[in-house]
């Protein structure tokens, strides 16, 4: 009678089998989790731009009273700001009418509104919100151009926007690193159509 020897795993292959196992599923569950960072600041940018569009487009919808929209006066330290309480929305100018200027602290209140995620809410929370957002809005005196902003929080450590974009200022030195700053801004200018 011969013996016939038994193949098959060992305790050894099995648990290196086991180890190689869960490196592999640890490197997935990294990338998750990187893929998952990825697509909330995709959204942040997404719902900035959104938003940095609203304010463009209730400005020139409200020609005559543009200049009461323009709540950040501290260009350099982006100071005030909507969305977190420190900007007044109310127009005191000459500029406009009566009814251009009520229009006008309409339109910072309900961007106010929108920059702390009032549209969506669900269990009586705000759940839309650019995390931690800012909104600025800014006039150069000299060209006449006016620039609107969104500041907000990014997961993420990555370069400041000062240091791409010297007049990116809005919500400056509002989270603690500058490196978790965002910012979207957009320049334009608003047409005389009296003539000259």
């Amino acid at each position: 009678m011969t013996t016939r020897r038994q193949t098959g795993f060992t305790m050894l292959e099995i648990l290196i089998s086991l180890l190689l196992i869960a490196i592999g599923l640890l490197g997935m569950l990294g990338l998750q989790a990187q893929a998952t960072v990825a697509e909330f600041e995709s959204y942040q940018r997404g719902q900035a731009l959104i938003l940095v569009q609203d304010m463009v487009d209730r400005i020139n919808a409200n020609r005559g009273a543009s200049l009461c929209y323009v709540i950040t006066t501290d260009a350099a330290g982006g100071q005030p700001q909507l969305g977190s309480g420190t900007a007044d929305p109310v127009c005191a100018s000459v500029t406009g009418t009566t009814v251009t200027r009520a229009m006008a602290d309409k339109d910072l209140v309900d961007w106010d509104s929108a920059l702390k995620g009032a549209a969506e809410t669900t269990g009586g929370g705000n759940v839309g919100a650019v995390l931690n957002a800012r909104g600025c809005v800014t006039r150069d005196a000299v060209s006449g151009n006016y620039r609107v902003a969104v500041a907000w929080q990014g997961m993420s450590s990555t370069i400041a926007p000062t240091a791409v974009d010297a007049n990116a200022t809005c919500g400056l030195n509002q989270y603690g690193n500058e490196t978790l700053r965002r910012e979207l801004s957009t320049t334009f200018r608003i047409a005389d159509l009296g003539g000259a």
